[in-house]
């Protein structure tokens, strides 16, 4: 082994160590040692600076940053419409159908994300019944096409980059289809023994919401409990007000009628909850359009305290709409526009465009301004234009009429110019880890293969695995590349695990693609773990899981994926 090779595997079993053992993020790591090879000269700095401007790193970033606007659709809506029926079988097929639909086309965390307050928000089932089952479906969902997870454009970043052609947009489908339709059919009646954490109690400090039953809504002539409002999770009706009286405490065979303001007590999800609900008007929905919310804090000095939201004329002055006051512990009553402001409210607002512009203003009345991560839902004109674009990109890149690249970058500037993000939506959601985690690992992979190190490994399995041929060989990739990202992430494993496939293929005198597709698969393959995969982690916590529940439901579930794929890539892909 020459001193290339020492280095490059110590700076590889550095980066396994750490990611084990300690909490040091994957981005520092992978930088450190990309910041290595260049220190040593293995590597120059044109190609350490392509490697960070990679054509499918850049699509995978433009993917992430569209998304924002996708997030904002009635789609999200409707698909969280569609869990609140049926028993828990049916709600997890269709959960898991449209979860998987969904993820095939965009980023499945961004997915996860918009979904998990669906879930919190549904009415008939615990959200720890239903979001282990999202978390398996978005990542069985992203093995669908090239784009439906980070992964599969990482991995497809490393096969351009060893010189070979890229990946068809719908290469995994086949096999992506199956392991999905197997994996529904194990998840279903396995989600039944996970548990039933059902969180019934209220914020400690709830937020005052105001809404109107719309003239012709369906609610009206219904009683509250015919229209579910009793039933709404995290949401409580605490009053109606009708012809200038107050109905409280509001009893569930209370009947509604057209023109009553609702008064309720909830989360900032609530906001999007009582925008989903057909016939209700929000308090300034007619001002609400896909914007991201804040929140603010009256200050002692603030000429508004004392005043209601209509005397100072609120909106006017600000340029920005009250959608929800909290008071500490208290529970406020009136309508949200007669409440007298006081010092220490919280207030949730959407801004408009010019609700920065004067600082001293903002400085002045308020103590603290910050943005929240809910955004105000888009109306369904601007929802189905946003879905035709998105579509239209996509159908545009396929036949061959522009490259992917090029339709969301020009589709992104639009949505920008449209109002539909901001400018303050892209800096917080600018995925700059993946960028560092992608760049720096195409920098290694190169090490890895150019020092030899890949060669010299390959040569390792092939002799380890003497007797069993080039399936015993795919059978150890994917294996090795499913348990690395069970320990040190889904992006990770695949940067560790095609340099040594591709040696293999190589050396082997095998077609590459073969080895590529259980990279592929073995990396999207984290199911018995909470760490391995965003997705996952993401609803650890909000499930309030333990370690036991994802080994009950993914342990089955990764051994029939495992299978299936094991069984297809050689039939759909010979070596």
């Amino acid at each position: 082994m020459n001193w290339e090779q020492g280095i490059v595997l110590a700076m590889l079993m550095v980066i396994i160590t750490c990611l084990l053992t300690t909490r040091i993020k994957p981005a520092f790591l992978f930088a450190g040692a990309a910041f290595m090879g260049y220190q040593t000269n293995m590597i120059d700095l044109a190609t350490l600076a392509g490697n960070f401007t990679n054509s499918s790193l850049l699509t995978l970033v433009l993917l992430i940053l569209v998304s924002i606007a996708l997030e904002k659709t009635r789609l999200i809506s409707w698909v969280g419409q569609q869990i609140s029926r049926g028993g828990q079988s049916s709600v997890i097929a269709k959960l898991g159908l449209s979860t998987a639909f969904l993820s095939s086309f965009t980023n499945n965390t961004a997915v996860v994300v918009s979904l998990i307050g669906a879930i919190k928000r549904n009415q008939r089932h615990a959200p720890s019944k239903l979001l282990i089952p999202l978390s398996y479906a978005a990542i069985l969902g992203g093995t669908l096409t090239l784009i439906g997870t980070s992964t599969n454009l990482i991995i497809n970043s490393f096969v351009e980059d060893a010189g070979l052609p890229s990946l068809n947009f719908f290469a995994p489908t086949l096999i992506g289809l199956a392991v999905l339709v197997a994996g529904m059919l194990i998840v279903i009646p396995l989600s039944y023994f996970l548990p039933s954490h059902d969180d019934h109690q209220q914020d400690a400090l709830p937020y005052f919401l105001e809404a109107k039953i719309e003239p012709l809504s369906p609610l009206a002539g219904k009683s509250v409990a015919e229209n579910g409002l009793r039933a709404l999770r995290r949401l409580f009706l605490a009053e109606v007000i009708r012809d200038g009286q107050t109905i409280a405490p509001v009893c569930p065979d209370t009947k509604l009628q057209a023109g009553d303001r609702l008064l309720f007590c909830g989360d900032v999800e609530s906001v999007t909850t009582l925008q989903e609900i057909e016939g209700l008007q929000l308090f300034g929905q007619h001002h609400l359009n896909g914007q991201s919310m804040m929140e603010v804090i009256v200050s002692h000095s603030a000429g508004i305290r004392g005043n209601t939201l209509k005397s100072v004329k609120f909106r006017e002055r600000f340029d920005a709409v009250v959608v929800a006051i909290r008071r500490g512990h208290e529970r406020l009553a009136g309508g949200l526009g007669n409440i007298e402001l006081h010092a220490g409210d919280t207030l949730v607002v959407v801004p408009g465009k010019t609700f920065h512009a004067n600082k001293q203003q903002l400085n002045r009345e308020f103590v603290l301004v910050s943005g929240l991560d809910s955004s105000a839902r888009l109306d369904s004109k601007k929802s189905i234009a946003v879905l035709l674009g998105f579509m239209a990109v996509i159908s545009g890149a396929l036949i061959g009429g522009f490259p992917i690249i090029k339709g969301l970058a020009g589709y992104l500037l639009l949505l920008v110019a449209v109002g539909i993000i901001s400018f303050a939506e892209l800096r917080r959601r600018f995925p700059l880890d993946i960028v560092v985690i992608v760049g720096s690992a195409l920098s290694l992979a190169q090490l890895m293969i150019s020092s030899g190190l890949s060669e010299r490994i390959g040569d390792l399995f092939m002799t380890a695995l003497n007797g069993w041929g080039l399936y015993g060989a795919l059978v150890a990739v994917y294996l090795l590349t499913l348990v690395l990202t069970e320990l040190v992430t889904n992006n990770a494993a695949a940067a560790l695990s095609f340099p040594i496939a591709y040696s293999l293929a190589v050396s082997s005198g095998a077609d590459p693609m073969p080895f590529i597709m259980a990279i592929l698969f073995g990396a999207s393959a984290s199911f018995i773990s909470p760490y391995g995969y965003q997705t996952n982690l993401l609803v650890y916590t909000i499930g309030n899981y333990q370690l036991r529940d994802y080994v009950r439901v993914g342990l089955p579930l990764s051994i029939v994926y495992s299978v299936v794929v094991l069984g297809l890539i050689p039939v759909l892909f010979p070596f």
